[in-house]
């Protein structure tokens, strides 16, 4: 009787207390190391950014006022020449002699100077891109979430979406080369030997020909290649509105559009917003599309002043430098002490640069979030 009473006791204590076992052990085991695998990913990551940033911020700023290195932010790559000879030439050199002989030479590209040139143009081409692929995109995303039917067909149609959103780069690099830079059509006066096909229209000729390495070859190549993520991104937030929001539109009278624009798209806007940012930020990072269809390793010339100079269509066929291009250009000197502060800052900014996107995405996601409640 007693021992009865003392189970009970017991029971009575905590009756509800799981029990130790190796199921629950082995639950334990699992939880401990995806949080060490999570705790490792993150020390990782923050070794990385700290690293760049240690090494990034003595290009970014000064010991004097205004404390920050203006020039690398207001001056184009240039090219350091390097030259090395001997005490009797060099004292000749100081005088300015001509006749120096110089018994070696060191070139290391875009080792002085700033990066204006790579930021202005990582931001037409940024822009090109997204102009393009935003309005592509968002049309078809809201024809598969608001027209077409969930057949078979349409069912093909996102899955080859889908499929698309993982091709690598370089592909997407190897079509806009081969396509905008040498069968588009462009008006021309003289027909190039490259040209497929071409007609007469006006004083001129429209020749399929290319547009070469171009700022328009390279933003029409980034824009296809960030459209599968950008129309199943919308596609997904079109569908994330309620469907009593499109049935009371509808009672109201309203048509198909009329519902769409005024009672879908605004609540479907933060999810937009999400993919704009993940195509920009994809974009902006992009090296292969850009090396193939749009970049220049070294252009004296910023593009605003081809735009000024030559017109708005020489403004669109230039080549340009691109920030992602530019560090790559300074990776093929690792070890060079000219070329590590430029490697270093070049990177900083870039990662401030998507940083600064991302949070800008975050602020406006949150506020458009407590403007429109469903």
């Amino acid at each position: 009787m007693s021992e009865f009473l003392n189970q009970s006791a017991a029971l009575s204590d905590n009756p509800f207390k799981q029990q130790k076992g190796w199921r629950q052990r082995k639950e334990n085991l699992g939880i401990n190391l995806l949080r060490l695998a999570t705790y490792i990913i993150i020390a990782c990551a923050l070794f990385i950014f700290s690293d760049i940033f240690i090494k990034g911020m003595p290009t970014l700023v000064t010991d004097e006022a205004p404390y920050i290195n203006t020039e690398f932010f207001t001056q184009s790559p240039q090219i350091l020449n390097e030259y090395s000879m001997t005490q009797e030439k060099y004292d000749i050199w100081l005088i300015d002699n001509p006749s120096i002989e110089v018994l070696d030479i060191h070139n290391y590209t875009a080792s002085g100077g700033g990066i204006l040139g790579p930021l202005l143009g990582t931001a037409l081409l940024v822009t090109i891109c997204m102009a393009i692929a935003l309005f592509i995109g968002v049309s078809a995303a809201i024809y598969l979430s608001e027209y077409c039917g969930t057949g078979r067909l349409m069912s093909l149609i996102r899955l080859a979406i889908l499929n698309l959103a993982g091709v690598p780069s370089i592909v997407y690099a190897l079509f806009g080369w081969g396509v905008f830079c040498y069968m588009a059509p462009n008006y021309v006066t003289e027909i190039s030997d490259r040209s497929i096909f071409a007609f007469a229209i006006g004083g001129g000729y429209v020749s399929f020909e290319g547009w070469e390495q171009s700022l328009l070859a390279g933003g029409c190549t980034l824009a296809i290649m960030v459209l599968p993520v950008i129309i199943t991104a919308c596609e997904e937030s079109l569908r994330a509105v309620p469907k009593g929001f499109r049935e009371a539109a509808f009672a109201l009278g309203a048509t198909r559009w009329q519902t769409i624009r005024t009672a879908v798209l605004p609540y479907a806007l933060p999810g937009v917003l999400t993919a704009s940012v993940l195509g920009i930020t994809r974009v902006a990072g992009e090296t292969a599309p850009i090396m193939l269809t749009a970049a220049a390793s070294d252009k004296s010339k910023l593009p605003t002043a081809v735009l000024a100079d030559e017109g708005f269509w020489a403004f669109l066929t230039q080549s340009v430098q691109a920030l992602p291009f530019h560090i790559y250009t300074l990776a093929k000197f690792p070890d060079s002490e000219y070329v590590k502060p430029m490697q270093y800052g070049s990177i900083l900014v870039f990662l401030l640069v998507v940083m600064g996107f991302s949070l800008l995405s975050m602020v406006l996601r949150s506020r458009i979030r407590k403007r429109i409640k469903w």
